[in-house]
């Protein structure tokens, strides 16, 4: 590099959005992401001991895959290029290999080829790569932001380690953004910021997990904002809002407001009001809330509430759930809405609920003295001898493969745990348990 490149690079930096001054250089430095880089995990080993092979970095944007290659630009003892597949192709390949195969022929020295946005390389591009990272010419290091199990050449993608990477939480944009305005040298800690906690707290939570979106919104709000008589730059909330485009909620994910609003929800649905649960549900949503958080308690409503009045409601609320994590957000809004409304409409019956949790009462309050003798296992040798499974009637055996015999202990004869409903479909198992008990003839329709 020579006085004029590095004069141009520094001058670059200076001039780069936050979001790029900010960048973390080292392992210490950057935030979130403790499920692949916590310390004794395997990139972090890979990293620190310059021991890496071909990876790709996989996750939504502003969550550190070109930090993470930058940092490993910064550590390793092998030639670091990067190439953006949206402006590269396959001359810039050949050229680059042809650099690696020299640099390795002369000095011995590794090449690591990052590749940003890797997905956007088309099936001949990344074709052109696969004999190079598989005789070790390239270490590559691609990033993507869609799944590269669909996106990326297979063979690509089996000699490469991927790593996924998650929206960063809220505490690490905060630290990020502290960060940030604190630093005089690179970040806004030149100027006399001072921010509402609020305001503070709202980028972080509104960012869906980019800290990108997150700085760039910091430092539009602090370049447009006047200083007071003091030369202090307040920030509001309300400016907050207006730089990142988006109304607050009073809607704090550890507060009072996010569980009002989760029970408000749930009650909704439990009243069959779909407009007011689509309602709670787009407000959570807007307020980014963890969709698994939405989706589960989807899940326990469908259970809870609905039952066995409509069984097809935990079925759609599991589906939705799984939907969710294989889709992700935004288009997560659409599986939810679904099983939201198919809840809310569905009729309603809290009897398994009931049950279960009666019968764990008397499980721990009434001492039972065990198992009726006719219903214990009468599988192995001298079982009989111990009177297990004597007298024991097999419900096949009989018209409309039921019989009548005693299966609570002794000491709960008699006992109701499931008081079924009049409601959907519960209405025709009660009606064909009472058939079957009076001994009629008569079959039970799903």
């Amino acid at each position: 590099m020579d006085l004029f490149e590095y004069n141009r690079e520094k001058r670059g930096l200076q001039d780069a959005p936050l979001a790029a001054r900010m960048r973390p250089t080292s392992l210490e430095e950057f935030v979130g992401q403790e499920q692949i880089l916590g310390e004794g995990k395997l990139l972090y080993r890979a990293i620190k001991g310059d021991r890496l092979g071909s990876l790709i970095f996989y996750g939504p944007p502003g969550t550190g895959k070109t930090t993470l290659a930058k940092i490993i630009a910064n550590t390793t003892k092998s030639e670091f290029v990067q190439l953006n597949a949206t402006t590269a192709g396959i001359k810039d390949i050949k050229e680059t290999v042809a650099d690696a195969k020299d640099r390795m022929g002369m000095y011995g020295r590794k090449t690591i080829l990052f590749i940003d946005e890797i997905h956007r390389f088309n099936k001949s591009q990344q074709d052109t790569l696969l004999p190079h990272v598989e005789d070790g010419t390239l270490i590559l290091i691609g990033a993507t932001t869609e799944n590269p199990y669909f996106e990326v050449n297979r063979a690509l993608v089996s000699r490469s380690v991927i790593f996924a990477l998650e929206p960063l939480q809220p505490k690490d944009i905060m630290t990020l953004l502290q960060r940030a305005l604190k630093d005089k040298e690179k970040g806004l800690g030149k100027y006399l910021v001072q921010i509402a906690e609020d305001a503070l707290m709202f980028l972080a939570n509104t960012a869906n997990g980019d800290a990108r979106t997150a700085l760039n919104a910091l430092e539009l709000a602090v370049l447009t904002t006047e200083p007071n008589e003091k030369g202090e730059i307040q920030i509001s909330l309300e400016i907050a809002e207006d730089c990142i485009q988006k109304r607050a909620l009073q809607y704090d994910k550890d507060g009072d407001n996010h569980y009002d609003t989760i029970s408000a929800f749930i009650k909704s649905m439990r009243g069959s009001d779909p407009d007011a649960a689509l309602y709670y549900l787009a407000k959570m949503i807007y307020a980014g809330e963890d969709p698994k958080f939405i989706a589960r308690r989807i899940v326990i409503c469908a259970a809870e509430d609905v039952g066995n009045a409509d069984p097809h409601a935990l079925q759609v609320a599991v589906a939705a759930a799984q939907a969710v994590q294989f889709i992700g957000m935004p288009e997560g809004r659409i599986p939810l809405a679904q099983a939201v409304t198919y809840i809310s409409c569905a009729p309603k019956s809290n009897a398994a609920y009931l049950g279960i949790d009666k019968a764990l009462h008397d499980v721990r309050q009434i001492q039972i003295q065990g198992v009726p003798p006719h219903l214990r296992d009468g599988h192995y040798s001298g079982s009989t001898e111990l009177g297990n499974a004597i007298g024991y009637k097999y419900a096949h055996d009989y018209p409309q493969h039921y019989v009548a015999q005693q299966y609570l202990p002794d000491e709960l004869l008699g006992t109701v745990y499931y008081d079924m409903t009049d409601n959907g479909v519960e209405r025709r198992m009660k009606e064909h348990m009472k058939r079957l008990k009076n001994g009629k003839d008569e079959t039970y329709e799903k």
